[in-house]
């Protein structure tokens, strides 16, 4: 059995928290050592199995560093090609279905979504034998005790004495599913085991083209033609050959600010405000929610129920009863191509990361941390002219037709159009003070000549 980990969603509903290359799967948690929701699923994937190459994670382009990084601080040295890259996003039915790709005819993949939170696994894993059992003749799910009438789960009606699904139902309104509530349905855990035999078959049966890609292994070369679809409408509410192995553990999706809210409370609670992050000083407020910088003050006169997320270039405030509305925030941030969607003022890549410490319309100052042995892809610029200065240890430098070595209080000035590139091969990290000037500053205004780490950086 192949250990299969969904790593690519965007986690839009916690922006600012999330953005698009870091969401919400990547973000640490104190009260969770530290460890982000994809490393807590890395660590139950090897509960299952000890084989590092039984373990396969399937991601986009932009999060494919990410998850190498967030796996060798685990202290793991891990297969590039157990990665699988989705080139574009086209929901978890697509997605799954490169994982199939990769299994054995005979075999089964457990697919684990890598930005749910299990405290304790203990009954996932020892159920693990049931569900194989049950894998060889049908689609298997598992199953969770709903704790309220959440809207944005799917519900799943089943036999108590064979575990056969009746009804599978992805997503209903508010009244459908109490009454599923009452009539003893389970939530979807949004785990599967899928044996590729049977997976194939009951695709078959509603999506012939997609069902022959994968066979014919075909799929990930044709990615990019395939309809979107999440295995939930495009498969499990159509098919009549599902089981599922109902579990008895704690589970949530922190998926939503309330979400977080539901979790940490007991943990995180400063008299009846909820606090993740910062110092409240408080006066006549209650049931607040407040994430900033730890060293923040945070001061309320007041006011009751509002959410506040603070970031370095991003504050929300809202009533806790609208952080349903986020998405609409975000919808016109898409609209305006804001990059704070998309980015953090610090900014994860292959080679290390970068934090924005000033910007302007015409200038932007950037901090750089180059890792040991990494390197920043021969590249050039055509709107913007950069000067790096070395804080700490030792740059080697590629300025046009010049190699160099720069040290510590040393700079280089770089012209718009000349090729450069910046490597640290020490075994210290490489600082770097960078500062860029001209009239436009976007990512895309990089022209790469090659690519370190296996991608665009």
């Amino acid at each position: 059995m192949k250990v299969i980990i969904l790593a690519g969603g965007s986690g839009t509903r916690l922006w600012p928290l999330s953005r698009e290359f870091y969401p919400k799967q990547f973000l640490k948690f104190k009260e969770l050592k530290n460890k982000s929701l994809f490393q807590l699923t890395f660590q139950r994937a090897l509960k299952i199995t000890d084989n590092l190459d039984d373990i396969l994670v399937i991601t986009n382009e932009n999060h494919k560093f990410l998850v190498m990084g967030e796996i060798e601080e685990l202290g793991y040295s891990y297969n590039e090609n157990n990665i699988i890259v989705e080139s574009c996003s086209k929901d978890t039915l697509n997605a799954i279905g490169l994982g199939i790709e990769r299994i054995g005819d005979d075999e089964s993949g457990l697919f684990l979504s890598s930005d749910c939170l299990i405290k304790d696994d203990t009954n996932l894993i020892n159920s693990l034998d049931k569900a194989q059992s049950l894998a060889y003749n049908s689609l298997v799910l598992f199953g969770i005790s709903p704790t309220i009438p959440h809207t944005g789960y799917g519900y799943i009606n089943y036999d108590l004495d064979s575990f056969d699904v009746l009804d599978f139902k992805e997503k209903p309104n508010e009244s459908l599913a109490k009454e599923y509530i009452e009539s003893g349905y389970l939530w979807n855990a949004g785990m599967f085991l899928f044996n590729k035999k049977v997976f194939l078959s009951e695709l078959s049966k509603v999506d012939v083209s997609l069902s022959n890609l994968i066979r014919d292994k075909n799929l990930f070369e044709n990615f990019n033609d395939v309809k979107k679809n999440s295995v939930d409408y495009g498969l499990l509410e159509k098919s009549s050959n599902i089981s599922v192995v109902p579990l008895d553990l704690e589970w949530n999706d922190l998926g939503s600010f309330d979400a977080i809210s539901e979790e940490f409370l007991d943990e995180f609670t400063n008299d009846s405000n909820l606090v993740l992050d910062g110092n409240l000083i408080e006066e006549n407020s209650n049931n607040n929610f407040v994430k900033t910088d730890c060293d923040k003050v945070v001061g309320l006169c007041d006011v009751d129920d509002l959410l506040i997320v603070d970031s370095d270039d991003a504050l929300m405030i809202c009533k806790k009863s609208s952080s349903g509305k986020i998405k609409q925030i975000v919808n016109k941030l898409k609209e305006s191509n804001d990059e704070r969607l998309k980015f953090h003022t610090t900014v994860y890549r292959p080679w290390g990361y970068f934090k924005i410490l000033d910007s302007s319309k015409t200038h932007k100052v950037k901090r750089l941390s180059i890792l040991p042995g990494k390197s920043i892809s021969l590249q050039s610029h055509t709107k913007r002219s950069e000067h790096w200065v070395v804080v700490s240890g030792e740059a080697y430098v590629l300025n046009g037709e010049k190699e160099f070595v720069l040290k510590q209080n040393e700079s280089v000035y770089i012209p718009a159009q000349n090729k450069h590139k910046l490597s640290n091969n020490s075994d210290l990290v490489l600082e770097i003070i960078e500062t860029q000037t001209g009239e436009y500053f976007g990512e895309d205004d990089i022209i790469r000549y090659e690519y370190e780490c296996g991608r665009e950086n």
